[in-house]
């Protein structure tokens, strides 16, 4: 089923300032976490200036993880690679860290910074709780910095929602098209608008 997305994308918490709350940039999030103010690795992640409490993961969740994992490493084509679980840096004073992110390089590419948007050809995030978040504020974030494929792993419905097209990079960008990928349907893997290969929707919700 393909459909054109016309929800509109949650907005930024704006009332929050001035009433206790700030805005962090990603060089006052790196500085916490080297001045041990956040441990790294703490459940948290700044989405447009806002440090997020990451949701808490149930037992589908982690074992769609695991099957999508192995799925997605298998199909990584010659001059990429799947990180898992691993933060992205991004304008807007974003960095997410998403389930799952195809890379452009391999591991020793990123040992000094985290991928960017001109590194990223996929972005993934499995959803149960968090799924409106993913949806929305995150589905903002990843169309304004141009990332060209998101998926959503929609574990409450079990469908891969694939989100294409980002309208523009202003800061209400949007996906312009979306397919959902049901139980007995195969999601494609599109990087630099190949096809590399799919994944059958029954094997990542057993």
């Amino acid at each position: 089923m393909s459909n054109t997305v016309t929800t509109p994308l949650m907005p930024a918490p704006e009332f929050l300032e001035g009433a206790g709350f700030r805005r962090f940039t990603i060089n006052e999030y790196h500085q916490m976490i080297r001045d041990g103010i956040l441990i790294d690795g703490e459940a948290v992640e700044l989405l447009e200036g806002w440090m997020v409490k990451k949701m808490s993961r149930g037992t589908p969740h982690d074992a769609v993880v695991q099957a999508l994992f192995k799925r997605l490493l298998r199909l990584a084509p010659t001059g990429w690679d799947v990180r898992g679980q691993s933060a992205v840096t991004l304008g807007g004073d974003s960095e997410p860290e998403s389930d799952f992110t195809f890379v452009k390089g391999d591991e020793s590419a990123y040992r000094d910074r985290h991928p960017g948007p001109a590194d990223i050809g996929l972005v993934v995030e499995v959803s149960s709780s968090s799924l409106r978040v993913d949806r929305t504020g995150k589905g903002r974030i990843y169309a304004h910095n141009g990332i060209p494929v998101y998926w959503v792993v929609n574990v409450v419905d079990k469908v891969i929602e694939v989100y294409t097209q980002p309208t523009d990079t202003s800061p209400a960008a949007a996906y312009a098209t979306r397919n959902d990928y049901p139980v007995g349907t195969a999601a494609p893997v599109v990087l630099d608008g190949n096809t590399v290969g799919t994944i059958t929707v029954a094997e990542v919700f057993g």
